[in-house]
């Protein structure tokens, strides 16, 4: 490492290094990566055992023990070029910031989560100005909100994205009913309905024989089991989460509800959607998911379920809904062949797709198009916005018999 970059980092034995690197920790957990002070002190010695000498091994010393998920590996590098960089790059962030005579600044390249946590943390409001500034910060929210609504999962920072989880657990998504076999007693008068002779006998007793009201039968309206399957690979990390702390909300009150994660291979998560608590379901699934992040085999996962879990399927009767991009890496013949099956044991097989955020989008991929072929219809779960239109568009389809 040059002897400028040695500056930047800090003197190990003045002890500005180790100030860095406590910094730069807080500045992690602000990008939404796990790391805590353990971590922490275990990176101070890190460097202190390889040097800072050379900024390669330095970078990969930290690596190895502040990051301990896969998608927080390209965070982490970003943040530590900006972090610790060389005083070029500096005078260049620095350039973008202020006003240029000949027009916008290019826009930063950075993810967001990294964009987040280098940016200024706000001062706290003095005494005096906190009560004349209360209008102006829920004015400001209800803003953030509204742009949030359509903002893609895909491009929030760390407080944004925990924004709108909580938000997408708010939204509500009553999954369709149909007539089940047990019969109630009818409110109103209906063709459909049968009589309640028990009923009518009680009724005439009480009122000495005079029949003043027949009791009708009537078939009880029950929401359609629910089958579920999360692509939790790599490319729909930013997705899995969110959509799972909605799904968990939104259909807490669905008769019958499977869910899966799929990614190499299938994990059941169905033992985890029985919690309460959406933070607890999640930190269940969490445990549970072994291969997040990792690729797709969904003909794989969708034989391990046939071969282990068909009896989730109830005849045709079964709301399945697959959440995923369609990137797969397996055999095509083989997700042709179960998805045939999934099809024939489904009600309706419904394709929840974040990638249709794109306008002009097209299923060209392989696995994209043949999950296309089989799939009654394809729905857009990209943003929040698109989230509140799910329970429309499940409703419509139901009523049109796609």
């Amino acid at each position: 490492m040059t002897t400028a970059g040695v500056s930047q980092l800090g003197d190990a034995r003045t002890g500005k290094l180790g100030g860095n690197i406590v910094a730069f920790g807080r500045a992690l957990r602000r990008a939404g990566v796990r790391t805590d002070p353990a971590r922490i002190a275990l990176a101070t010695d890190a460097v202190a055992l390889i040097g800072v000498d050379e900024r390669a091994d330095m970078c990969a010393a930290m690596e190895a023990v502040m990051v301990s998920r896969e998608q927080d590996r390209m965070v982490f590098r970003e943040l530590f070029d900006a972090w610790f960089r060389d005083p070029e790059l500096a005078n260049k962030l620095l350039a973008q910031m202020l006003p240029s005579a000949e027009g916008k600044a290019e826009p930063s390249k950075r993810r967001p989560r990294v964009r987040e946590a280098l940016s200024a943390p706000r001062e706290p409001m003095q005494a005096a100005q906190t009560e004349r500034e209360v209008d102006f910060d829920a004015a400001m929210t209800a803003s953030d909100r509204q742009l949030q609504k359509h903002a893609d999962f895909n491009a929030l920072g760390a407080s944004e994205y925990r924004l709108v989880e909580r938000l997408a657990r708010d939204i509500a998504l009553p999954v369709p009913t149909v007539p089940s076999r047990r019969l109630r007693v009818a409110n109103g008068v209906s063709s459909h309905a049968r009589m309640h002779w028990p009923g009518v006998l009680q009724h005439a007793a009480r009122t000495g024989g005079e029949m003043l009201r027949l009791p009708r039968l009537a078939r009880r309206e029950e929401p359609l089991p629910l089958l579920v399957l999360v692509d939790v690979s790599g490319s729909m990390e930013r997705y899995a989460r969110l959509l799972l702390a909605f799904l968990h909300a939104a259909t807490r009150r669905a008769g019958r509800r499977d869910v899966f994660a799929f990614g190499s291979h299938l994990t059941d998560l169905t033992p985890a959607f029985r919690a309460a608590d959406t933070d607890d379901m999640l930190a269940l699934a969490n445990a549970a998911i072994d291969d997040f992040a990792g690729g797709t085999r969904f003909g794989d996962s969708l034989a391990e379920l046939h071969r282990l879990h068909a009896r989730r399927l109830i005849g045709r009767r079964t709301l399945t809904l697959v959440i995923s991009d369609g990137l797969d890496t397996g055999e095509p013949e083989l997700l042709e062949r179960e998805l045939l099956w999934l099809k024939r044991h489904s009600r309706r097989l419904l394709w929840l797709n974040p990638l249709l955020r794109y306008e002009g989008y097209a299923p060209l991929a392989r696995g994209a198009s043949v999950l296309h072929r089989h799939a009654d219809a394809m729905l857009a779960v990209h943003n929040l916005s698109a989230l509140g239109q799910l329970a429309a568009s499940l409703a419509a389809l139901m009523r049109s018999g796609r």
